[in-house]
């Protein structure tokens, strides 16, 4: 039996080769745009300054920090270098395998959060753009059972707004993540309380602006290559359709068009339908 294409690994190293070639880093999260003209020239110093920004809510001192849905080892590889102890929990393999590479000194736990057995205790968990990706009801209440006493949870990710009403209501979106007044609800129930938060969403929507004209280069070329051959070559242009459609279902090609000439993905539609923040949590007294 032919085994099967694993297009998330293909797109995710493609991805990083390009994130990589354009900035010298693999960092896979927005960037903070406060003062920055929205160009790919830019998007380095966009993304450090998100990492400033996001390092200026970690507790002091020389800190055990459990990395959840580290990415390709970028922030670990930074926290590694403060002095801090860093373990990163990720489920993909190929993912895992970067930061083994890139985060040397790290330990890596290829698996969800879920199925992480580790012990601690930690003086932080920290979800950057990853809280998103593990249920409430999983997420906080293992924390509590991970951290040392005094320890805490920061979380810098994107939480969906009254105004998204669901995907077959609003079509795709950008950003993502848990209601945040479900996330509100869970913090409430949870052994944390909030020790500091800041609403980051306006400095970092222009990374949707730029994400989309990228794809839009991609889109480009792809359309003007399909109709050249089209029009020169349409038995080769036929034959070649076909060969697609042995990778990609139509669901999945029609997405991929979308994604790549669509126009509803903007920075103005991230700000309705999200607020990205940056939380800081801290176990509730008494």
């Amino acid at each position: 039996m032919a085994k099967k294409i694993d297009t998330r690994a293909v797109g995710l190293d493609v991805g990083l080769a390009f994130i990589r070639w354009l900035t010298g880093a693999e960092n896979l999260h927005y960037g903070l745009w406060t003062g920055l003209d929205v160009t790919a020239g830019n998007l380095r110093s966009a993304q450090d300054a998100y990492t400033v920004k996001l390092f200026g809510y970690l507790p002091e001192g020389r800190l055990r920090i459990l990395d959840i849905g580290g990415g390709a080892g970028e922030t670990a590889k930074k926290l590694l270098a403060m002095g801090h102890s860093v373990e990163i929990v990720v489920p993909s393999p190929f993912l895992a395998a970067r930061c083994r590479e890139t985060a040397k000194g790290a330990t890596v736990h290829e698996c969800t959060f879920e199925a992480f057995q580790g012990a601690g205790p930690f003086d932080l968990c920290l979800f950057s753009e990853s809280f998103q990706y593990i249920p409430l009801a999983e997420s906080l209440p293992k924390c509590a059972r991970l951290l040392a006493p005094g320890g805490k949870v920061l979380i810098a990710d994107c939480f969906r707004t009254e105004a998204y009403q669901g995907r077959r209501a609003e079509g795709p979106q950008p950003g993502g993540g848990h209601r945040l007044t479900a996330f509100q609800g869970a913090v409430a129930a949870s052994a944390f309380v909030v020790d500091a938060e800041e609403d980051i969403t306006d400095a970092v929507a222009p990374s949707i602006d730029l994400e989309q004209q990228l794809f839009h280069v991609l889109g480009h070329g792809v359309t003007r290559i399909s109709d050249e051959i089209g029009s020169k070559r349409p038995t080769a242009h036929w034959a070649l359709s076909k060969v697609v459609g042995l990778f990609l279902s139509r669901k999945r090609r029609d997405n991929l068009m979308q994604r790549l000439t669509g126009t509803t993905r903007t920075a103005a539609a991230f700000r309705l339908y999200n607020r990205y923040q940056i939380l800081r949590l801290r176990r509730r007294e008494g």
